[in-house]
């Protein structure tokens, strides 16, 4: 589902000229990133990317790294088309298409290496907290595309949303948190993800801003896998020694 709004000169050129080589279809089969990027490269899924300020400054700032974005607000997509062009970014591509379908239809298991959530929708009335983004289905669908090692990092200013981002996260077998509980939970902000505009002016007003970081866990080893299998029938789970 597509959002459309009122773009500017700017975007609807960016659209025109730089849209071609960066927009892709939504289809419904698995995407192969190596011939979408023209390389073999670690690849960051973001999902929801606003106007595009944060993706851009990451994007320069990795550019040994692909990103993948989804975004439905067409003013945001022609935004980001339009940095993409005055920066000169090359490992980008969009999807204005629902993530949730994305993931489903386009996206393999253990394909990516990073994932990045920052500032979804709050829903700050407790009746609207059911359309939150962050919610068990969606992340046990993504922490399956993460290749063990890869990372999922969320980011909120809203601390009950962070609360629930933590409930969630931490109850996903296939994650692991990589901040420390001295922390209660939230990691420090990692050095790629930028202060965009919108965030500075709410730290200035003593606004709080939370990050969670979680990583994929690695596969069970042999020996973890057998320590864990069930007895053969018939024989003792113990020695049967009081």
């Amino acid at each position: 589902m597509r959002r459309t709004g009122r773009t500017t000169v700017a975007q609807a050129k960016a659209f025109e000229e730089v849209g071609p080589k960066v927009l892709l279809d939504y289809r419904c089969a698995a995407l192969d990133l190596t011939v979408t990027f023209g390389r073999d490269a670690p690849t960051v899924f973001e999902i929801g990317f606003g106007m595009g300020e944060a993706t851009a400054h990451i994007a320069a700032l990795m550019p040994e790294t692909n990103f993948l974005c989804c975004e439905v607000h067409t003013p945001g997509v022609g935004a980001l088309l339009k940095r993409i062009a005055e920066q000169d970014l090359r490992n980008i591509r969009i999807l204005q298409q629902d993530a949730v379908e994305v993931i489903d239809q386009m996206l393999l298991p253990d394909q990516l290496a990073g994932i990045h959530i920052f500032f979804p929708d709050p829903w700050h009335k407790k009746k609207h907290n059911k359309r939150r983004l962050i919610q068990p289905p969606l992340i046990a669908r993504l922490a399956t595309r993460l290749k063990p090692g890869g990372t999922l990092h969320c980011a909120t200013d809203w601390q009950p949303y962070a609360e629930q981002m933590l409930v969630v996260l931490a109850a996903e077998p296939l994650l692991s948190n990589t901040a420390t509980a001295q922390r209660g939970g939230y990691a420090d902000k990692p050095a790629y993800r930028p202060l965009t505009k919108f965030e500075n002016r709410g730290l200035k007003l003593g606004h709080g801003v939370w990050d969670l970081v979680f990583e994929r866990r690695p596969p069970p080893t042999a020996t973890s896998a057998s320590a864990v299998a069930p007895s053969p029938a018939g024989s003792p789970s113990g020695s049967g020694l009081g």
